[in-house]
């Protein structure tokens, strides 16, 4: 009774916050407390220029750091929004005002277990501040130029106070609202929680660093600044500092003698691997944590948001990329119920064929314009979109990689306008192509996968025998007479013990053939 009455106050405070930004729509959407919502509506009657996802946007940033994250984490969901909110939300601008150096220095020393300057010879004031934290500049006792990284005081309490709420809300939107229950209101609580609690450990934000430098450690087109994990903990993070223009900023590049062609083809490069060689990627590409460096190279900062695409969401991204570049929508609609994204047909929902005429509706007006004019994160937007007619069940890393590949076509387009960013990676999408999601590259996983079954067999087979020792001793596993009488009483087990030892001879069978075929 308590956390509800805290989280009507709460809520009123939002809902007034809203209002006065013109931005009560998405309340009035969900239909969840609509007299908090309607008493808001009275008391600021306003009418704010823009488009509903600025407006939004806007009030969120006012409402502070756990609501900026908010809109950050839907902006992902242009399945639910639309695209124009989700393009609005992804503008959001994660800047707060900075807390004093006082304060960030007893955090420092608290955190790393002695004085500031046993750890720095120089500690700047803060150069940026966001939500989560801000950066200081410095300079380790042992000379090197570092950034350190401190945790905004307080912010796990607020964000605990915050998440409350959000669970409250998701909650009665579930019971008030069963049009919007599909959308599992409170499952994506939890999930932006877990995104969120990433954030606010700096050493997982570290570690998330220094796996995606050990990725490239070969490939000087993309770097990471280094961690200094002597002076890294859970609220302090100190990383090699960086020098570079911004990856938008064209004047600059060419000022510098950069080339825009080259500079393209490395970002596309870089993306492409991520994604398809690594399923790992930087989960928050902006212009403001991407810049190149002196060598024309690029240089990244911020890993407080990953994303991980496992083999087996690769391939299925890449089937979805095939069938779509082939316009086979039949194989497309397939590929996703495969993937569990759209449910196996029944006589209640649309049938495959009717999901396939959708795919084509929306990827047809595609085919013949120029590239320069082709957005692909915007086409894939879209197809998630449909989810409202075929309750699409969407993965959240494909949403979050269809935010950074809208923000990657805008660095493009910002840059090279007539130039189609994803044109420059297909050479290594098509060798990609070829060497994972080719003939022989699927006879070599079906090898693989038979051998794993293989591997297991002589598990199965002991449990097998185990069952059929319980059937011999009339106990644990019950038969059914009939049963019993069909496969003729003992000799039925001596037919068990056969078909056991034949299936097994059969599978190992065919995982050796089909290793003999690979190799040969």
């Amino acid at each position: 009774m308590l956390r509800a009455a805290r989280s009507l106050l709460r809520l009123l405070t939002i809902a007034r916050t809203l209002a006065r930004h013109d931005a009560l729509a998405v309340l009035e959407i969900a239909g969840v407390a609509k007299p908090v919502v309607w008493a808001a509506r009275q008391v600021s009657r306003r009418h704010v220029a823009g488009r509903p996802g600025q407006k939004l946007a806007r009030a969120l940033s006012d409402l502070g750091p756990s609501f900026i994250k908010l809109g950050q984490f839907i902006s992902t969901r242009s399945d639910l929004i639309g695209e124009q909110v989700s393009e609005d939300l992804a503008e959001l601008q994660d800047h707060l005002p900075p807390f004093d150096s006082a304060t960030s220095r007893q955090i420092v020393e608290d955190e790393l277990g002695g004085p500031v300057e046993t750890f720095y010879r120089q500690f700047e004031a803060p150069k940026t501040a966001a939500s989560i934290a801000q950066v200081h500049m410095a300079v380790t006792t042992d000379g090197r130029e570092v950034a350190v990284k401190v945790l905004r005081p307080g912010i796990e309490r607020a964000f605990d106070r915050d998440l409350d709420l959000f669970y409250w809300l998701a909650g009665l939107v579930e019971q008030a609202q069963p049009k919007l229950r599909r959308y599992k209101p409170v499952a994506m609580v939890r999930l932006f929680e877990e995104q969120v609690r990433f954030e606010m450990n700096l050493s997982m934000e570290a570690a998330a660093a220094d796996e995606l430098a050990d990725n490239f450690k070969d490939d000087p087109s993309y770097n990471v600044p280094p961690i200094d994990w002597a002076r890294t903990s859970r609220r302090v993070m100190t990383q090699g500092r960086i020098d570079g223009i911004p990856m938008d900023d064209r004047d600059a590049l060419l000022a510098a003698g950069h080339d825009l062609d080259d500079v393209l083809e490395k970002a596309a490069a870089i993306f492409f691997r991520q994604v398809f060689r690594d399923g790992y990627f930087h989960g928050d590409q902006h212009p403001g944590n991407m810049f190149v460096d002196a060598d024309g190279n690029i240089v990244a900062v911020d890993f407080g948001i990953v994303g991980r695409l496992t083999r087996h969401m690769r391939y299925l991204l890449a089937d979805m990329l095939l069938a779509l570049l082939q316009r086979d929508y039949m194989r497309l609609a397939e590929v996703q119920i495969e993937a569990g994204y759209l449910p196996a047909p029944d006589s209640e929902s649309p049938s495959v064929e009717t999901f396939a005429q959708a795919l084509r509706s929306v990827c047809e007006p595609v085919f013949g314009k120029p590239l320069n004019e082709i957005s692909f994160a915007r086409v894939l937007g879209q197809l998630f979109t449909l989810s409202e007619s075929f309750s699409l069940q969407m993965q959240p890393q494909f949403l979050l990689l269809q935010k950074n590949m809208m923000m990657a076509e805008g660095v493009s387009r910002a840059l090279r306008p007539e130039i189609n960013t994803w044109t420059l990676a297909q050479p290594l999408i098509e060798e990609w192509m070829r060497q994972n999601r080719g003939p022989q590259a699927r006879l070599e996983q079906t090898a693989r996968d038979w051998a794993k079954i293989a591997g297991r067999l002589p598990e199965t087979i002991e449990r097998a025998e185990r069952i059929v020792q319980e059937i011999e001793s009339g106990g644990g596993l019950k038969v059914h007479p009939e049963t019993a009488r069909a496969i003729g009483g003992n000799r039925g087990q001596g037919w068990i013990k056969l078909a056991l030892g034949m299936s097994a001879g059969a599978l190992a069978l065919a995982a050796f053939a089909l290793g003999v075929v690979v190799a040969g």
